[in-house]
This record gives structure tokens, C-alpha cells and sequence, in this order.
């Protein structure tokens, strides 16, 4: 089966920087978009970053020029760069994938990983 696992949270403070991974393993065929969720406490689950295969990227306005997201298509390996972090930044993040898996294209959901920013 396919499985994602994302590591690089943890607690950093105000202004600090965090990297996030996020491994796909498993037969994957390929992976078409990589992307970036994050849900706060009492908050709806929001579209952070997404990058296409041939590496066009999309940025939610609120980590634009803060964030940066990348991915290593040989390792199955997506990641998010956080500069300049806020406290509003603190949330679960929690990467997916669509990727092709037996002969379907489906999205593949990683358990998430804790940012928390302190003022």
C-alpha cells in the first residue's frame, strides 16, 4: 500500500524557520501534484502549497513570499520550506499526493505533522 509520512515539525518561535518532508512509498507509478494542507484548532483544513510534476507552483496568499515548496520527484519527496513563521502559522500540516497506484490516479493523504509557532 501507499503510504505518506511527513516529519520537520515541532515548536519554533516567532520569525523562525521549519522545513516539513513528506515520503510517498509504496508501487507508485507517479506522482502528479504534490500539495501542502494545514488545519488549525476550530478551523477548516486550508490549501497551503501545491507544485505539478514540472514543478509549477501555487501558494495560498497568506504564506506567499514565506513559504516555499519543493519536491525531489526521484526520492517521492515534497517539501515545505517556513520562513519568517507566525504564530498564526501553528497548525497540523498534512501533505498529499495525487499519484498514480495500480493503474489509479488518487490522492494519498499523509497522518499530518504539529507546527507549532510561539509569540
Amino acid at each position: 500500500q501507499v503510504q505518506l509520512v511527513e516529519s520537520g515539525g515541532g515548536l519554533v518561535q516567532a520569525g523562525g524557520s521549519l522545513r516539513l518532508s513528506c515520503t510517498a512509498s509504496g508501487s507508485i507509478a507517479s506522482i502528479n501534484t504534490m500539495a501542502w494542507y494545514r488545519q488549525a484548532p476550530g478551523k477548516q483544513r486550508e490549501l497551503v502549497a501545491t507544485s505539478t510534476k514540472t514543478g509549477s507552483t501555487n501558494y495560498a496568499d497568506f504564506v506567499k513570499g514565506r513559504f516555499t515548496i519543493s519536491r525531489d520527484n526521484a526520492k517521492n519527496t515534497v517539501y515545505l520550506q517556513m520562513d519568517s513563521l507566525k504564530p498564526e502559522d501553528t497548525a497540523v500540516y498534512q501533505c498529499a499526493m495525487d499519484l498514480v497506484y495500480r493503474d489509479l490516479i488518487r490522492a494519498f493523504w499523509g497522518q499530518g505533522t504539529q507546527v507549532t509557532v510561539s509569540s
